[in-house]
């Protein structure tokens, strides 16, 4: 499946700014099975666009507007490819729990365990956990798919009844909020059980069969967690699934301070208006300006996959110096 997406944001400043600056983060990743096939951005007032990848390979563009302005326009157009995501099993079984420990043990996950930004423990947290009965039993993947259930159901998927900056304690008290705050309260409680979580930016295809709770035409925000044998799985707990090829990536994080789509400063004294819209559209083929491209690319993607072997070992050996 090819999905195509465009995402504007808008600033609208009551008085004129004299200087932004300005870095977003709206540009699909590339791995596994999913691909970014193009890219388009565009800025007005005009200016020259830059780009890094920081250490988790999440692309971050970022500008800055010297002269006075009282707008500011982004728009990001992409195309992706999307394949199918394997089916998973319904559990792990015996030993799993004990293959996660050595796995955190052995490797490198301690931020994705901590308390961050967005995602502290609390009393109320703790009190919630309590309440539905989540605790360390079954296996790893059986807990956090019900974990992911347990959630959607305990809260109600209210848009604007929370702010960007809330914490945990503010939807859970009122038991309805946002997928950005679904996505901070079970990284919480799986971090709580000692299984690693991360947050997921990105964009989530609707169509109408599937009855997602959350917003078309915005962004969307997900939980990752890491499970023995399968590696970073997805989950979304505000509409109680498993992440599949509607779930378009664009940045991972420990949570939202991560990966905002935008984040930035300016000079002046004004007053902002931010105003997003988010359009995803599915096709079964590729749109026809990109098809020759991308039967260039997989004919260079077999040709490396049919390196001889001995100039792999070369390649090795350079890559080793």
């Amino acid at each position: 499946m090819y999905y195509r997406i465009r995402h504007l944001t808008r600033f609208a400043y009551s008085d004129p700014v004299y200087e932004s600056l300005m870095e977003l983060r709206m540009h699909p990743r590339t791995e596994g099975n999913q691909r970014c096939l193009d890219y388009k951005m565009t800025v007005t007032p005009k200016a020259q666009i830059h780009l890094y990848r920081d250490h988790l390979g999440n692309s971050i563009h970022h500008f800055g507007i010297p002269g006075p302005h009282r707008n500011l326009q982004i728009t990001a157009e992409s195309v992706v490819e999307m394949k199918p995501f394997p089916e998973l099993p319904l559990e792990l079984g015996p030993g799993a729990w004990a293959e996660l420990d050595k796995a955190v043990e052995d490797g490198d996950f301690w931020p994705k365990l901590l308390p961050s930004t967005y995602a502290k423990p609390s009393e109320l947290l703790l009190s919630f956990m309590q309440e539905l009965g989540i605790e360390r039993r079954d296996d790893p993947l059986m807990l956090v798919r019900e974990i992911n259930s347990k959630l959607f159901n305990a809260l109600d998927y209210v848009p604007q009844s929370t702010r960007v900056d809330s914490p945990i304690d503010e939807a859970l008290s009122q038991r309805k909020g946002v997928c950005q705050d679904m996505a901070h309260i079970m990284i919480t409680v799986l971090r709580q059980l000692g299984i690693p979580a991360r947050y997921v930016s990105g964009y989530l295809f609707h169509r109408a069969e599937d009855r997602d709770r959350s917003s078309d035409g915005a962004t969307h925000a997900w939980v990752e967690a890491y499970l023995p044998t399968l590696g970073w799985i997805g989950f979304d707990p505000t509409n109680d699934l498993i992440a599949s090829e509607r779930h378009v990536r664009t940045a991972i994080g420990r949570d939202y301070a991560d990966v905002p789509p935008t984040r930035g400063v300016l000079k002046g004294k004004a007053d902002s208006k931010l105003t997003v819209a988010v359009g995803v559209s599915a096709c079964e083929e590729l749109p026809p300006e990109l098809a020759e491209m991308v039967t260039e690319w997989d004919a260079d993607v077999e040709r490396d996959l049919n390196v001889p072997e001995d100039l792999l070992r070369q390649q090795e050996q350079m890559q080793q110096q």
